[in-house]
């Protein structure tokens, strides 16, 4: 006897009953995901010159291990 395939478990099924019974949207939060890819190029724009130094400084010396207890 060959068994039936189940997508999701009980729980899952019971979390899409409670989303449509709300109205609520099941899908991505689209505007997030946009903010999200903007974000850090916006936050790189910000940044002086001298801090943006400061940060790759600090990222080679943890990657290299020659970062003291700071």
């Amino acid at each position: 006897m060959e068994k039936k395939k189940v997508d999701h478990d009980f729980a899952v099924n019971a979390f899409r009953v409670v989303q449509k019974a709300t109205g609520q949207s099941m899908q991505q939060n689209k505007a997030g995901r946009l903010g999200g890819l903007k974000g850090g190029k916006a936050r790189a724009a910000k940044l002086t010159l001298e801090r943006r130094r400061e940060i790759a400084k600090r990222a080679a010396a943890k990657r290299w291990g020659k970062l003291g207890k700071e």
